[in-house]
Protein backbone atom coordinates (compact mmCIF):
# COMPACT_ATOMS: atom_id res chain seq x y z
CA UNK A 1 0.00 0.00 0.00
CA UNK A 2 2.83 2.42 0.89
CA UNK A 3 6.41 2.74 -0.30
CA UNK A 4 8.94 1.15 2.12
CA UNK A 5 10.39 4.60 2.86
CA UNK A 6 7.01 6.02 3.89
CA UNK A 7 6.30 6.81 7.52
CA UNK A 8 3.09 4.79 7.09
CA UNK A 9 4.68 1.66 5.61
CA UNK A 10 4.70 -0.46 8.76
CA UNK A 11 1.25 0.54 10.02
CA UNK A 12 -1.53 -2.00 10.24
CA UNK A 13 -4.65 -1.64 8.14
CA UNK A 14 -8.16 -2.21 9.39
CA UNK A 15 -11.63 -2.52 7.90
CA UNK A 16 -14.64 -0.32 8.55
CA UNK A 17 -18.13 -1.30 7.43
CA UNK A 18 -20.47 1.62 6.81
CA UNK A 19 -24.17 1.54 7.60
CA UNK A 20 -24.95 0.74 3.96
CA UNK A 21 -22.62 -2.28 4.06
CA UNK A 22 -19.62 -0.84 2.15
CA UNK A 23 -16.27 -1.97 3.47
CA UNK A 24 -13.45 0.53 3.60
CA UNK A 25 -9.83 -0.18 4.40
CA UNK A 26 -7.90 2.40 6.36
CA UNK A 27 -4.49 2.74 7.94
CA UNK A 28 -4.40 2.79 11.71
CA UNK A 29 -3.12 5.90 13.44
CA UNK A 30 0.62 6.47 13.57
CA UNK A 31 1.89 7.36 17.03
CA UNK A 32 4.84 9.70 17.08
CA UNK A 33 7.95 8.28 18.69
CA UNK A 34 9.59 10.22 21.48
CA UNK A 35 12.40 12.15 19.86
CA UNK A 36 14.57 11.85 22.95
CA UNK A 37 14.60 8.06 22.54
CA UNK A 38 15.74 8.04 18.90
CA UNK A 39 19.44 7.43 18.20
CA UNK A 40 21.00 10.54 16.70
CA UNK A 41 23.25 10.93 13.71
CA UNK A 42 24.03 14.47 14.82
CA UNK A 43 22.70 18.01 14.96
CA UNK A 44 22.47 20.79 12.40
CA UNK A 45 22.21 24.51 13.13
CA UNK A 46 20.10 26.19 10.49
CA UNK A 47 21.01 29.32 8.62
CA UNK A 48 18.59 31.90 7.28
CA UNK A 49 18.48 30.27 3.82
CA UNK A 50 18.11 26.63 4.92
CA UNK A 51 15.13 24.56 3.85
CA UNK A 52 14.07 21.32 5.49
CA UNK A 53 14.15 19.36 2.23
CA UNK A 54 17.75 20.42 1.60
CA UNK A 55 18.84 19.65 5.15
CA UNK A 56 17.16 16.24 4.90
CA UNK A 57 18.77 15.48 1.54
CA UNK A 58 22.21 16.45 2.86
CA UNK A 59 21.95 14.53 6.13
CA UNK A 60 19.72 11.54 5.35
CA UNK A 61 20.26 11.31 1.60
CA UNK A 62 16.59 11.71 0.64
CA UNK A 63 14.58 14.93 0.86
CA UNK A 64 11.34 12.97 1.29
CA UNK A 65 12.52 11.62 4.65
CA UNK A 66 11.92 14.99 6.36
CA UNK A 67 9.40 13.22 8.62
CA UNK A 68 12.28 11.47 10.37
CA UNK A 69 13.72 14.84 11.38
CA UNK A 70 10.24 15.91 12.53
CA UNK A 71 10.03 12.79 14.71
CA UNK A 72 13.46 13.42 16.24
CA UNK A 73 12.45 16.98 17.09
CA UNK A 74 9.02 16.06 18.50
CA UNK A 75 6.96 17.96 15.97
CA UNK A 76 4.24 17.04 13.51
CA UNK A 77 4.48 20.27 11.52
CA UNK A 78 7.59 20.52 9.31
CA UNK A 79 7.33 24.32 9.04
CA UNK A 80 7.85 24.58 12.81
CA UNK A 81 11.37 23.22 12.33
CA UNK A 82 12.50 26.05 10.08
CA UNK A 83 10.51 28.91 11.61
CA UNK A 84 13.57 30.36 13.36
CA UNK A 85 16.95 30.81 11.68
CA UNK A 86 19.88 29.51 13.76
CA UNK A 87 17.63 26.86 15.33
CA UNK A 88 19.43 23.56 15.98
CA UNK A 89 17.77 20.40 14.66
CA UNK A 90 18.40 16.88 15.86
CA UNK A 91 19.14 14.53 12.96
CA UNK A 92 18.19 10.91 13.68
CA UNK A 93 19.86 7.79 12.41
CA UNK A 94 17.91 6.87 9.26
CA UNK A 95 14.99 4.48 9.87
CA UNK A 96 15.29 2.74 6.49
Amino acid sequence: MFDPTSRYYSLETAQFTSVDGRQMTYVRRRMLPQGTKLPLLGEVTLTRDDRLDRVTAQTLGDALQFWQICDANDTMNPTDLISEPTQTLKIPMPFV
